[in-house]
């Protein structure tokens, strides 16, 4: 490091070899322990923590914690008994010669450093500069940088070029509602914050540029998750000009596993990454973001039932998890279960055991034959000790009950592997569904994905029978990215939207620039855009997508370090012609 008034040294860098050196170091007190006479300080900076030793008993006193100080003296080895192994300047010591005190810190601290994770979140973020001083939360940040410049570089081996897109654009009906720029030039108009990049990456591959890519800023007025951030996010944004969605795959697999291996030392899933359609994930394991380090499947029953006089059972689908152990566990277990399973809607939560003397027994094995019984032990292999549970419901609902069931034995009976990364992409998305409140036709997923079989599969076949070139790449049952290979055809885009209710005018006027570029010769092509933000909240093992973002919102959408959002004045609200309407 290049020598200054402040420092010579970083407060992470002295080793043994460095001891009978007269060094520089400068950072915040991060403890002060008086011995007596003699006084050691813990000096720290963002790559570490020197012991410092002050014989200066007045000099001491006008220090406080976290004031900010320059230190000049000798390099010295710690007696062995004094060693701290914990720290990896741990075996060497500076003892002052002489002291500056750059700033200090004068007012009381909210909480200590160290422990700023364990404080009320209102009080962490609107003291971030001090959480982030605590070296468990840097650390995360620091991760974060590290895995972005990872990816960029990741991404230009593989020949794509970074570009930059806008950040004020125009308002489209993307699914989530829009952060809004009123306009001062022009009255009564406004800008959006981009939802996506997706209209210019596509733009992009129409203007002939073969391999795109950005880390790419994200806005939606949206409310929180764990593992969504309301107001901005980032993502790995990334486009192909004549590409299938095996390409994109590639690409995306080879950059994940690449990241992962990386920045942690857990088992991560071999490429290729398992291809899971979406109808098969939704019947084996009840959601289109499952965490695969659960070994427990989900199996549809409902044929099996048909012919039982049961009558919970009857005319609704069925479905069944063998939950190997399960009946070792005590009753308190059974009623957890029958517990969780009444507070997600279930009406009840039916099983059967298979006992240690080979019988079997539970709430419904009255209803089944010994014929029944022993088709179930074979066909799903029951062994002894093994329990099946049962969920039934309607068709819309039995699959996410089910899903969540799954989640809730594999939790409770400790089957997730927490050592591992387990990926998969969920490919083969329905093009559309059905709205709830008007019983129409609605895009599933992005719409401007291509319906495989083009244009003929919108004119031939029932509309919930399409699927679309969409996919998605999923970790430990966290959703990293969704992509597609995208419609680039004008007479497809027509149709597919038509189908969904809007008319060619309402594409004309609501995506302009796409849908004219797309009548110029628009190229075949394909993208994606993993989550920065989720990976590196995995990668850092954590719940909370909020722990790896440097200054994030609460969960209310609130910045409460810099206290937005905030009132502004009426001239401001004048010279973009706002009026604010009376709160009713």
């Amino acid at each position: 490091m290049k020598t200054n008034q402040y420092r010579t040294h970083t407060c992470g860098a002295l080793r043994e070899e460095d001891v009978g050196q007269t060094v520089k170091l400068s950072g915040w007190v991060d403890t002060i322990r008086d011995h007596g006479g003699v006084t050691f300080l813990d000096l720290r900076d963002q790559y570490g923590i020197t012991q410092i030793v002050m014989h200066d008993e007045n000099a001491v006193r006008q220090i406080s914690k976290e004031s900010v100080i320059t230190i000049s003296g000798p390099v010295k080895k710690r007696d062995a008994e004094t060693v701290n192994p914990k720290i990896e300047t741990g075996t060497v010591e500076v003892h002052t010669e002489n002291i500056v005190i750059q700033s200090k810190a004068v007012r009381a601290l909210p909480f200590e450093i160290n422990e700023s994770k364990n404080t009320r979140e209102e009080i962490r973020l609107r003291h971030r500069f001090l959480d982030l001083r605590n070296p468990a939360v840097r650390d995360n940040i620091l991760l974060r940088s590290e895995v972005i410049s990872f990816l960029r570089v990741k991404m230009q081996e593989f020949g794509f070029t970074e570009f930059q897109t806008p950040i004020l654009t125009s308002s489209s009906p993307e699914g989530a509602r829009d952060y809004l720029v009123p306009s001062r030039k022009h009255h009564g108009k406004f800008y959006a914050l981009p939802q996506a990049p997706q209209i210019f990456k596509q733009l992009l591959m129409v203007s002939g540029f073969d391999r795109y890519f950005q880390i790419a800023p994200c806005f939606r007025d949206e409310d929180s998750r764990a593992d969504r951030s309301p107001g901005e996010f980032y993502q790995l944004d990334f486009e192909m000009a004549f590409a299938e969605q095996e390409d994109v795959l590639q690409i995306a697999e080879s950059a994940m596993y690449g990241t992962f291996k990386s920045f942690s030392d857990k088992e991560i899933s071999p490429v290729p990454f398992r291809r899971i359609s979406y109808a098969e994930a939704m019947l084996k394991y009840g959601t289109d973001k499952p965490d695969l380090r659960n070994p427990l499947v989900i199996v549809d029953m409902t044929l099996f039932f048909s012919d039982v006089d049961f009558a919970p059972f009857k005319n609704i689908p069925v479905r069944g998890i063998a939950a190997p152990g399960a009946a070792k566990q005590s009753k308190s277990f059974f009623e957890k279960m029958l517990a969780y399973a009444t507070e997600i809607g279930m009406k009840g939560l039916g099983y059967i055991s298979v006992q240690e003397d080979n019988t079997i027994k539970g709430p419904i094995v009255k209803f089944l034959s010994e014929e029944k019984q022993a088709a179930l032990r074979k066909d799903l292999s029951l062994n002894i000790n093994d329990t099946l549970f049962f969920i039934a419901d309607t068709p819309k609902l039995v699959n996410g009950l089910a899903g969540q069931i799954r989640t809730a034995l594999g939790s409770q009976l400790n089957l997730v592997n927490k050592e591992k990364f387990e990926f998969c992409f969920i490919v083969d998305y329905p093009m559309f569904g059905n709205n709830e409140e008007t019983g129409a036709f609605e895009f599933t997923h992005n719409p401007f994905s291509m319906p495989q079989g083009g244009l003929e599969a919108l004119n031939t076949k029932n509309p919930y029978d399409i699927l679309a070139w969409q996919y998605d790449i999923v970790c430990n049952g966290v959703e990293l990215s969704s992509g597609a290979v995208r419609n680039h055809l004008p007479e497809v885009m027509i149709k597919a939207f038509e189908i969904a209710g809007y008319t060619q005018t309402d594409l004309e006027t609501k995506f302009p620039a796409l849908f004219n570029a797309f009548h110029y010769g628009a190229p075949p092509h394909a993208g994606m855009a993993p989550g920065i933000d989720r990976i590196v909240m995995l990668l850092a093992g954590e719940e909370n997508i909020r722990e790896v973002t440097v200054f994030p919102m609460n969960s209310n959408a609130q910045d409460l370090l810099m206290e937005a959002p905030c009132e502004v004045t009426e001239q401001q609200l004048r010279e973009v012609h706002i009026r604010l309407r009376q709160k009713h």
